[in-house]
């Protein structure tokens, strides 16, 4: 099955970014952030899935909670953490309600990104102790997966994006959890856990790691059932469209995605997302 990121429209409220969606053909949907509380979104959502049999999974930042903050259940410090936590019950809670099987968020970060670095260059401040902020992770991630558990919902980690720009901030060290195979196998000893693979992610961190894009690809893609996929220029996540002849589609031809639910996170016009869609189908048909 193939979703589409809510986060690929641009909407104050989440109501309006589905409707868009489904305004072009799109059922299966993926909520994800970018969008503003408000206090009828479960009302919204739950009416709009009736109407228009929709499907939808839930991710990472959402539902938007109604003070910003960025989610890190690595973090050290007690109030995110405990945010942290608080943020994926109900969002553990919110899938339930929607009907949603599968529930991702990102694996977590050894310092605490403001809200306005998002995506952006990070200021340098003290890096957490790795072993202990890693343990408070597994620890978190145990907690949510037992009501998960309850629930029937699959929960996956997904892997974060270490850019170039982050690598130089940092001199070379990585400050983020789970951003190639090695660390992957690492994580997996330590708690059982499902992996929400980001190609784009992927592809980033393989160039700033030096690591080998395609041998760590086909390491990680074997090891899931769920799929982020957007294109990039191998130094930022930039969540560019799928290109038919490009270097990525012809790396995912090789393998066989039959049984992989895929999420298009594509931040362009709803023509380019329409497209990227059509190129996806005929990769994994």
């Amino acid at each position: 099955m193939i979703y589409i990121s809510s986060s690929c429209v641009k909407n104050t409220k989440i109501k309006d970014s589905v409707l868009e969606l489904v305004n072009n053909g799109f059922v299966n949907i993926e909520l994800s952030g970018g969008t503003e509380y408000y206090d009828s979104f479960e009302e919204d959502l739950l009416e709009l899935k009736d109407k228009y049999n929709l499907n939808y999974i839930c991710h990472n930042y959402f539902p938007p909670p109604k003070e910003h903050f960025v989610l890190n259940l690595a973090s050290l410090n007690d109030t995110i953490y405990q945010n942290t936590l608080s943020h994926l019950t109900k969002t553990i809670e919110l899938s339930k309600l929607l009907g949603g099987k599968k529930l991702a968020f990102h694996a977590g970060f050894f310092i605490d990104i403001k809200v306005n670095e998002i995506g952006k260059k990070l200021s340098k401040e003290n890096i957490y102790d790795k072993n202990t902020s890693i343990q408070r992770f597994c620890e978190g991630y145990n907690k949510l997966k037992q009501l998960a558990d309850e629930y029937n919902i699959q929960l996956f980690i997904e892997n974060n994006v270490f850019s170039s720009t982050n690598y130089q901030t940092f001199n070379k060290e990585n400050i983020f959890m789970l951003t190639d195979y090695n660390e992957y196998t690492e994580l997996k000893e330590k708690i059982n856990f499902n992996l929400l693979l980001d190609i784009a992610h992927l592809k980033v961190s393989t160039h700033t790691q030096q690591l080998n894009f395609e041998k760590e690809l086909s390491n990680l893609i074997s090891a899931t059932t769920y799929i982020h996929i957007s294109d990039n220029d191998g130094l930022h996540d930039l969540n560019n469209s799928l290109k038919k002849n490009s270097t990525l589609i012809q790396l995912l031809q090789k393998f066989n995605l039959k049984e992989k639910d895929f999420t298009l996170e594509i931040y362009d016009s709803i023509s380019n997302i329409k497209n990227s869609y059509k190129i996806l189908q005929e990769v994994i048909k």
